[in-house]
């Protein structure tokens, strides 16, 4: 799939921001209409059937679950007055960070730090493979104050801030990605979001958020690509029968039925939960590994049932394969799921089942 401008993206922000995709399960106030978070599943899904762009789908998601619901639950009225507006009609694009060159999902390996001043915070650090940041007005950066993890908001033309272009990851690649690089960046002190010591609590709240969701738009990736796997199979013939008529192809035509279906339920629970106002922890976890896991397999299902029609150069088939293989490290590893869902199961210190 090529290139996407940062023009082009931009314009995807406020063109789905002006169908209302950023104000879904947002309160009243914004929501005017009160959709709900089973609206935005629905929502999503439409925007992965039309374009199949899996890193748009990224990149939407990294703005929505990464700044939006941030500023909604840990902003002050202020700051809520000041950036919701341009978040919401997608005017202001923006993200989070939170990994380093030297941290993944270890969050204890964090080492960008904020120092108090009289003018308000100093923060210097690399943050690296963050979406958006080459595109991003604003990003919600994850430091360390007074050896506490914390929330501030980096704009793009704050001094000591650069937002870099690069590197370009193999998967998910037209969404934008980019290191943060801070030298001694000074910011006003009420560009901290939430309170100090409270980053833990909102990089899990956001990721269980992401977790739960981004795979609504990819579910219409893979109703796509299922779609296309059965045309094909209609259509191409062995010994004067159609390719589908072979119970090797059709048992993986329904394999990838049923992973998508399956999916489509995870999501439908995350939902119903959410719309509930019920924590997501577990039902997330287990809605990721499972969907990375079973997009992955369907891709290259799709692939060899296509054989060489679906290796051809205008085929997106093999970019849905290194998509899906990006999905199983975004958000967390499947490794890293299977911990979530082992602890909250019994097994980890601290469990509480109530």
């Amino acid at each position: 799939m090529p290139q996407v401008s940062k023009k082009d993206l931009r314009q995807y922000f406020q063109d789905y921001a002006k169908a209302g995709l950023f104000l879904h399960a947002l309160p009243k106030s914004y929501n005017l209409k009160q959709t709900q978070f089973s609206d935005l599943v629905l929502a999503h899904q439409k925007i992965g059937l039309t374009t199949q762009n899996c890193g748009l789908i990224l990149a939407i998601n990294a703005h929505l679950w990464g700044s939006v619901f941030p500023m909604l639950n840990y902003g002050t009225e202020k700051q809520q007055q000041t950036w919701l507006p341009g978040l919401i009609n997608g005017k202001i694009v923006a993200g989070h960070a939170i990994t380093e060159p030297q941290a993944g999902s270890d969050l204890n390996a964090l080492i960008t730090t904020a120092t108090t001043t009289a003018n308000g915070f100093v923060l210097n650090g690399h943050k690296r493979y963050i979406t958006n940041t080459p595109i991003a007005d604003l990003l919600v950066i994850y430091v360390r104050l007074d050896n506490q993890l914390s929330a501030f908001l980096v704009q793009n033309n704050d001094q000591g801030a650069t937002f870099s272009d690069g590197p370009i990851v193999s998967g998910c690649e037209t969404a934008p990605m980019g290191d943060v690089i801070l030298e001694n960046c000074l910011i006003p002190a009420d560009r901290q979001l939430g309170k100090t010591g409270m980053g833990n609590i909102m990089i899990q709240h956001a990721l269980e958020l992401e977790r739960a969701f981004i795979f609504a738009g990819i579910t219409g990736v893979m109703k796509w690509q299922l779609n296309e796997v059965i045309r094909y199979s209609r259509e191409r013939k062995i010994n004067n029968l159609p390719l589908g008529k072979n119970q090797a192809i059709s048992h993986k035509i329904a394999e990838m039925k049923l992973r998508l279906d399956t999916i489509q339920l995870w999501l439908n629970e995350c939902a119903r939960l959410k719309d509930g106002n019920k924590r997501i922890t577990l039902a997330s976890a287990q809605t990721k590994l499972f969907a990375s896991e079973a997009f992955l397999q369907s891709s290259l299902d799709a692939v060899q049932i296509l054989g060489a029609y679906g290796l051809l150069s205008d085929s997106i088939m093999p970019t849905l394969v290194n998509d899906a293989m990006a999905s199983r490290l975004f958000s967390g590893s499947s490794e890293i799921q299977k911990n979530i869902i082992a602890a909250l199961s019994g097994t980890g210190d601290g469990y509480n089942p109530k």
